[in-house]
């Protein structure tokens, strides 16, 4: 068959595959909806806590006042660090703060006074809201009480409170304005839910090919396979990045060409990798069974959620064999940070490379089987 019978043909059978349809072009659209939607509110607030006051002094109920006005953080009272802890261990709260017997008595003897904070360590961002909570609750009694003594030393009200902060930190935070965990992982994840949707629904199709014996064909009908997926791609990850981090108000850097760029080369490395595959399982639910469970090691390995640094050096080497890899690295700094082509180019080479050996091997592969 010619390209343009093979691509026409291709894709009338895709569209009446209701598996590789399901997988390629409708999943990765509701998980576009739904996997942001655990994540709509951005930040965790309100996380339950606990503070254990053996001071009862007038400083530490002002230190418990602070602390149950911070939004990250809802605390309740608990009579001693024991009560705390049995509490933390059956996850009732996911920290705690002790303020010691004679808090007040060394803060009026202009000692340093010690609290201990502790939190629970096995969720990290459940850790960050207890911890920075009480943190900023404690910080802002402490500034209170060195501006007094500054303006019990003669100081003016200005005067006091610039010896209490001599040193100013204004914080902005870029790119992820909210700060949120949605804006931060799900523009990530979504590169590699493309991937995996893509790869298992052409590695589907081809094996039903082979399973046919229809998968030999000449390079030409090979490309028009191709193009024939790619289509489909393009217009799914047009979805995602044209409209559907736009509406979830993720942030947008604004480098629309060389997104576009990194879609136009992205696509077409998963659909060969995944016609690959679909050679070598050559049984159509293999794809299924065996790529399923493949995504979570390549979202560790491709250095985001978990920095590439302290991977084994044999595994930082092998991660760039994964397309999400350099595509997660180059969408971050296009679509949410603007970066120019020039910087990602390491990246958008390494995928146009992994697709120029895919191809290679596919039309080999081919030829060889029809030979």
């Amino acid at each position: 068959m010619s390209f343009w019978a093979t691509f026409q043909a291709t894709l009338h059978a895709v569209l009446k595959d209701q598996g590789v349809v399901l997988l390629v072009v409708i999943a990765p659209i509701i998980y576009g909806f739904f996997y942001p939607w655990p994540y709509a509110k951005e930040q965790v607030l309100q996380v339950p806590a606990a503070i254990v006051d053996y001071d009862q002094s007038d400083l530490s109920r002002q230190v418990f006042r602070f602390a149950a006005a911070n939004p990250k953080i809802s605390v309740r009272a608990l009579p001693s660090e024991r009560a705390a802890k049995e509490a933390l261990w059956r996850g009732q709260i996911e920290g705690y703060m002790v303020l010691p017997a004679g808090l007040k008595r060394d803060v009026l003897h202009h000692k340093a006074g010690h609290v201990a904070v502790a939190g629970n360590g096995s969720y990290l961002l459940l850790n960050k809201s207890v911890l920075y909570g009480f943190a900023e609750a404690v910080g802002t009694v402490s500034a209170g009480i060195a501006i007094k003594q500054f303006s019990a030393q003669g100081m003016s009200a200005e005067q006091a409170l610039i010896a209490a902060q001599p040193l100013k930190l204004h914080t902005k935070a870029y790119y992820n304005i909210s700060e949120g965990y949605a804006s931060y992982v799900v523009p990530a994840v979504a590169l590699l839910i493309l991937q995996q949707t893509l790869l298992i629904g052409v590695a589907l199709f081809v094996g039903t090919l082979v399973e046919q014996q229809q998968s030999q064909v000449r390079p030409s009908a090979w490309c028009g396979r191709i193009l024939a997926f790619c289509c489909l791609a393009w217009l799914v990850m047009g979805f995602y990045f044209g409209w559907l981090f736009t509406w979830q108000d993720f942030a947008k850097g604004g480098n629309t060409l060389g997104t576009l760029l990194l879609i136009v080369l992205y696509a077409p490395t998963l659909v060969v990798w995944g016609a690959l595959l679909g050679l070598w399982f050559k049984v159509r639910e293999r794809a299924l069974q065996v790529m399923l469970f493949s995504s979570l090691p390549m979202y560790f390995l491709s250095g985001f959620s978990w920095p590439s640094e302290g991977l084994p050096s044999q595994l930082q080497a092998v991660r760039w064999l994964i397309p999400s890899t350099a595509a997660i690295q180059a969408s971050v700094r296009l679509d949410q940070m603007g970066a120019s082509v020039s910087v990602v180019a390491p990246y958008l080479l390494n995928i146009a490379l992994l697709g120029g050996v895919g191809f290679v091997l596919l039309l080999l592969v081919g030829r060889h089987s029809a030979d």
